[in-house]
């Protein structure tokens, strides 16, 4: 039970800080479905980071070097999306797709060419960070702590905080709702839009980051983040946008995540003699059928997606 309850804190931790990264973007008025490759590029920032930084180095200074990194990496790469939809009003699905099939493809190729420079036999494409991990988690009984749970926890408050009760907050939801209505009051609307794409990259490279150091000392960057990205735009669009409900959905789907990780431990589970590809399946199905039931309802931002023409009016 203490498993399932430290996978499920983790991985909810995983898509709280990705899709409030996504919520933070349309409501600002730019759709964001190039989560995934994001969460891959913040990723191997931090675990870039943390595989280079010197072993003796204080733990608190271990965090915040690798959150600075990895949040940094996410917000470049999300500033394609920004450019490339703001600056150029190109489709936002269509560069948001781009962005997930850059993003691991990218991922590959800087991880080879760094193993080769190390070692011209070592094509591999898995990075270890085992010994800067260490500073992330602490025990607490025999229940492993992940500080990333705290910081998604916080970074839920701040974002309520931030969109509902400060002027840049509620400044960015009118972008996103009626961007000509909060032009008209002297609100930069492209302003707004590329500090949502900013903190949607931010927020989605800090939760790849998290993902892969969940639980392992390494990481494949050929498996990517396993389609945690899309899976986090399902837990925004359940959430409908709003970040109280994103995080109560992110723990459900959290919980369907780590069964698959621990469903051995629970006699009635084994009992059922499923296949693990079947608990591995488990979250996505969810979300399929969740959204079957809550799409029709949903109450997206009214102008997200649509390119601002400041001079339509």
């Amino acid at each position: 039970m203490i498993l399932l309850l430290q996978y499920t804190l983790i991985f909810a931790s995983v898509l709280v800080l990705v899709a409030l990264g996504g919520c933070f973007s349309e409501h600002s008025g730019v759709i964001n479905i190039g989560l995934e490759g994001i969460m891959v590029m913040g990723a191997l920032g931090g675990a870039l980071t943390m595989k280079y930084l010197p072993p003796d180095l204080n733990g608190a200074l271990v965090i915040l070097i690798v959150i600075l990194a990895c949040v940094v990496v996410g917000m470049l790469f999300s500033l394609l999306l920004g450019v490339a939809a703001i600056r150029f009003n190109a489709d936002q699905t269509l560069v948001g797709t781009a962005l997930n099939l850059l993003g691991p493809a990218a991922a590959v190729v800087i991880v080879r060419a760094i193993n080769m420079a190390e070692d011209i036999n070592n094509v591999s494409t898995t990075v270890a960070y085992g010994t800067a991990k260490k500073a992330f988690t602490t025990n607490i009984g025999s229940f492993e702590f992940n500080w990333f749970m705290l910081v998604a926890f916080l970074v839920l408050i701040a974002s309520y905080i931030v969109l509902y009760k400060t002027r840049f907050g509620l400044r960015l939801c009118a972008c996103g709702e009626h961007p000509q209505a909060a032009d008209s009051v002297g609100i930069n609307v492209y302003k707004m839009r590329y500090a949502g794409v900013l903190i949607s990259g931010a927020l989605g490279g800090l939760g790849g980051l998290v993902y892969i150091t969940a639980g392992v000392s390494e990481w494949k960057f050929e498996n990517g983040v396993a389609g945690f990205g899309f899976l986090a735009l399902a837990v925004m669009i359940f959430g409908q946008w709003k970040p109280v409900n994103i995080g109560l959905a992110a723990l459900l789907f959290g919980l369907f995540r780590a069964l698959s990780n621990v469903y051995t431990g629970f006699d009635v589970l084994v009992a059922l003699n499923l296949p693990n590809t079947v608990y591995n399946m488990l979250p996505y199905i969810i979300s399929l059928i969740v959204l079957v039931f809550v799409s029709g309802k949903s109450k997206a931002p009214k102008a997200e997606g649509i390119p601002y023409d400041k001079g339509q009016r």
